[in-house]
């Protein structure tokens, strides 16, 4: 039989044979750490002809330089620790959980540490580091990023001395999309230099319980509105406290889209008597209802009880469908994620049927 065919799989053995290969794909991948550790330990990549490991497994075993940088030293770690071998074997760690534990293990606390960081995703491995090795809050910076020579004033930085940060006048720049990309022809330009790796872009990293580090790049107008809100606060933060002036913005921002989408109010009004004609839609009170218990997050449970933890982009469906007689009631109702109410509607009246219903919604918008 060929493997690599799966047309002859029902949907419940595709699914089966899936975890399958995930779990023997794991034991190998444990399995090959212990070979690449001893081959490491033995040096035979010496008499092979490269000088180092690395380069053993880029030049020899045709692995890609990040897939041997993982392997390499997640085989150093696993030879070390007996406990993160075991636990990549049956697919707890995975090998850049096994890179991110390997500064903070010792023998004595390698057993409790794997554990905490089994089946952990890259972030919630963070939470867990932060919370066992805490690390200081780094200092606000804002600075102005350095732009070619040959960009128009308007984009240009004005000549001034490189000011303090946060002070009222600084601005950060960024090149803009509509900006040209490469110099005038007429432009000399000096010889090449190298290539520099491009920004990071926006990360939240976790230091310690209750504590993050956010580092992104703001353009000019991001940094008007953050001198002007400044201004605004009743008890103006320090200049060079970002944080208090983010906060206060997040919080309107946050409370604005839930008066909006789910009607969230501290004071909420009688709900009016009577039926509205409109069938879908929701009063007030139930969609606040719903949203209470179903905690901001999507509300959909496969047959085995895992629950989907999305908690952005998320609609109200109606469990038994409008189109067959679904009421707006809290029990009928659900917040769901964008791709599980579509999923949901598909099974109810199939995937055919609701394809062909997105694509006339999708002219009726082209032809409006």
């Amino acid at each position: 039989m060929d493997p690599f065919a799966v047309s002859h799989f029902s949907n419940d053995a595709l699914l089966h044979n899936l975890k399958m290969l995930v779990a023997h794909d794991c034991r190998t991948t444990a399995v090959l750490l212990t070979r690449i550790a001893e081959v490491e330990e033995r040096k035979l990549f010496l008499p092979a002809g490269y000088a180092s490991m690395h380069d053993y497994c880029i030049h020899e075993l045709n692995f890609s330089g990040d897939v041997a940088y993982k392997r390499v030293h997640a085989a150093r770690v696993a030879r070390k620790h007996a406990a993160v071998l075991v636990a990549v074997a049956d697919g707890r760690l995975h090998l850049r959980a096994v890179l991110m534990l390997e500064r903070h293990l010792t023998t004595g606390n390698a057993a409790e540490l794997v554990a905490a960081a089994a089946h952990k995703t890259r972030f919630e491995l963070r939470l867990v580091l932060a919370e066992r090795f805490p690390q200081p809050d780094v200092p606000e910076s804002l600075q102005p990023l350095e732009l070619p020579p040959w960009l128009p004033p308007s984009v240009a930085p004005p000549a001034a001395e490189t000011p303090n940060v946060l002070d009222p006048d600084p601005i950060m720049f960024i090149l803009p999309k509509h900006a040209a990309v490469s110099p005038p022809p007429s432009v000399e330009l000096p010889a090449p230099a190298p290539v520099a790796a491009p920004a990071p872009r926006a990360r939240m990293t976790p230091l310690s319980p209750g504590r993050f580090e956010l580092r992104l790049t703001i353009d000019d107008e991001t940094q008007d509105l953050l001198q002007r809100a400044r201004a605004f606060m009743n008890n103006p933060a320090p200049v060079g406290e970002i944080a208090p002036v983010l906060k206060s913005a997040l919080r309107l921002f946050v409370a604005h889209h839930e008066r909006r989408k789910y009607a969230a109010t501290s004071r909420p009004r009688p709900q009016a008597q009577g039926t509205a004609s409109n069938p879908r839609h929701i009063p007030a009170s139930v969609k606040r209802a719903v949203r209470e218990r179903d905690g901001d997050r999507c509300a959909f449970v496969s047959d085995g009880g895992q629950r989907c933890s999305e908690r952005a982009r998320l609609q109200f469906d109606h469990i038994e469908p409008v189109a067959r007689g679904g009421a707006s009631t809290v029990e009928n109702l659900r917040l769901v994620c964008r791709a599980h109410n579509q999923y949901a509607a598909e099974r109810e009246f199939g995937a055919e049927f609701m394809e062909q219903k997105r694509t006339d919604a999708r002219l009726a918008v082209y032809n409006s």
